[in-house]
């Protein structure tokens, strides 16, 4: 080496060039590839490569006694693919959650249901109300949340149970508590949003209603009717024909096709299950067929394991035999729980997109403070604790309305003003019949 490097020519200076790469000569008839070290007391030395090209000079390196990165992938592989595996990561980690609701009268099997929808028990200490309780009973609310890992997912389930729904004398103003509880956590997540806090919002709002339809009555009754009609447009309904087992094969189809002919006639908008793409397999086009056509789904409960020809089954004993919950032929429990399970993120799409942002520009247009059943502001009946209390979740709750409707008025100006521009480059027509443009 030149001496002009400062390097002297002891032996642990001298390295050999690795044998699968030449050294070329430049135009100066240099060596284009070079060995040196940062300093004579350095114990690591580096190996630096020059390279000439028409497009310059590029020098790279590396330390020979570090570790290489080896990509696991193919040559061609960019990985953009699996960007699905990092949401599926983050998701498993982060869990998911999820609201229904379950309405309908006394003793239709709600909670048996959902017990064994889930297999759990959400309701260990119910206390069922008598005869003289139930005249004057109104209807609660009662939320109920499970924490469910199945195979390293976790689900934080949420249960409203509205007990005492069609008990009373006067049934005519029983389901607004469900109305007001459904627009009470609208209003409270809404309130989340416009918070300091925006990373970690309990996402409370109903994501799917099940309406249980008594299997006696014929067809819809008319607090069926009114009530449907009055949440449709604020939560999934997923209407249910309850304890199928009381009702013949024919039966069964036949009050299925009424129901279904009552909420068309009645303009009662009820949970569609989403169109399948023209991609999808064969299989899962059939599976939201059947699901599609077994609506109202005609279901069973129980959580009593009996043994039938030698396989554990739940079910239920009668004389004449035994009801498999579980079994397609009996009745529509499978099909209400995959519809439940494979649609669940869709069901909390169509809250967000649809229930939830009518229920937002309803509020915006308005410009009122949503009152809750006590006469107080919703979110300071769920959440007053939590925004400092008093009069200070007021003004903030008003400072963001201001803004907001500062933003408002500045979008319809400035769709004026486009509107004013594009009327103006518009061709007008003149007397000898040309079109002439008119600059801006």
């Amino acid at each position: 080496m030149n001496s002009n490097n400062g390097v002297s020519n002891s032996p642990s200076s001298r390295f050999v060039n690795s044998p699968s790469r030449e050294s070329s000569v430049g135009p100066a008839g240099s060596d284009t590839s070079e060995s040196s070290v940062d300093s004579i007391n350095q114990q690591k030395p580096r190996k630096l490569f020059r390279i000439r090209s028409r497009a310059g000079e590029m020098t790279f390196g590396k330390l020979l006694t570090g570790s290489l990165f080896v990509n696991p992938e193919q040559a061609g592989y960019v990985g953009f693919a699996n960007l699905p595996n990092q949401v599926h990561r983050k998701s498993v980690k982060k869990g998911f959650e999820f609201t229904l609701m379950v309405v309908g009268e006394s003793g239709l099997g709600k909670s048996t249901l959902v017990n064994s929808l889930f297999l759990t028990d959400l309701y260990p200490e119910r206390h069922i109300p008598s005869a003289a309780e139930k005249i004057q009973q109104t209807v609660k609310i009662d939320a109920s949340t499970v924490e469910i890992e199945e195979r390293g997912v976790k689900l934080r389930l949420t249960v409203v149970d509205t007990p005492g729904f069609g008990d009373s004398l006067n049934s005519i103003d029983c389901f607004k508590s469900i109305i007001q509880y459904i627009d009470d956590q609208f209003e409270r997540y809404l309130n989340d949003e416009n918070g300091l806090n925006r990373r970690h919002i309990v996402d409370n709002r109903v994501h799917c209603c099940f309406y249980f339809i008594n299997p006696s009555g014929h067809g819809l009754k008319p607090l069926d009717i009114a009530f449907m009609r009055a949440v449709h447009h604020k939560v999934n309904i997923v209407p249910v024909l309850a304890k199928a087992d009381t009702l013949t094969q024919l039966e069964v189809t036949t009050l299925k096709r009424k129901i279904m002919d009552q909420v068309d006639d009645h303009g009662i908008r009820i949970y569609p299950l989403p169109d399948c793409d023209s991609d999808e397999d064969e299989d899962y086009k059939e599976q939201c067929k059947q699901l599609r056509n077994a609506v109202p789904f005609a279901v069973v409960g129980a959580n009593t394991i009996i043994e039938v020809k030698s396989k554990k089954v739940r079910g239920r004993m009668y004389p004449w035999g035994v009801v498999e919950v579980e079994n397609p032929e009996h009745c529509d429990f499978i099909k209400l729980r995959t519809m439940l399970i494979t649609h669940m993120q869709d069901l909390q799409e169509v809250t967000q997109e649809t229930h939830y942002e009518n229920f937002r520009a309803e509020k915006l247009a308005t410009g009122g403070s949503y009152k809750s059943k006590s006469g107080k502001p919703a979110a300071d009946t769920y959440g007053r604790m939590e925004n400092g209390g008093g009069g200070e979740f007021t003004d903030k709750e008003r400072e963001l309305r201001q803004k907001e409707e500062e933003l408002r008025r500045m979008q319809e100006r400035l769709t004026r003003m486009q509107a004013e521009i594009d009327s103006s480059k518009r061709p007008h027509l003149i007397q000898n019949g040309d079109l002439k443009s008119q600059d801006v």
